[in-house]
């Protein structure tokens, strides 16, 4: 959430997608369409789990739909979303690229080796 305050991120859309954005994967390994899925199942609780306005769901699906796709423009609370997604990736043992980051806050350097080394505790 430090990043999306940095970055003027919609706070709520960021949190929403850190819950949401990877609850369409059918599995662990390539699975092109898992954000697409994710998509569709925030529409589908919105209103009912999730408190968004259109315009935050909006975000939210396009941030769902594009954060495995590698693109670097978009609304800045959906660049924020890939941008925290993207600084997960030690995870699975990925380096980040500060050139596959869409923000100038996700490519300080400061803040991408403590999101690296935090991701490499999970």
């Amino acid at each position: 959430m430090v990043m999306a305050e940095l970055t003027g991120a919609n706070t709520r859309v960021v949190e929403y997608f850190a819950f949401i954005h990877d609850l369409g994967r059918q599995n662990d390994n390539h699975d092109p369409e898992h954000g697409y899925r994710a998509a569709l199942i925030a529409e589908k609780i919105a209103g009912d789990l999730i408190d968004v306005s259109q315009s935050e769901l909006d975000l939210l699906m396009e941030a769902c739909r594009g954060h495995s796709d590698g693109h670097l423009e978009a609304d800045v609370t959906v660049m924020t979303c890939w941008d925290a997604d993207r600084l997960d990736l030690g995870r699975v043992g990925i380096r980040p690229d500060p050139y596959r980051l869409c923000t100038e806050v996700a490519r300080g350097q400061e803040l991408l080796e403590a999101a690296y080394e935090r991701s490499l505790q999970w």
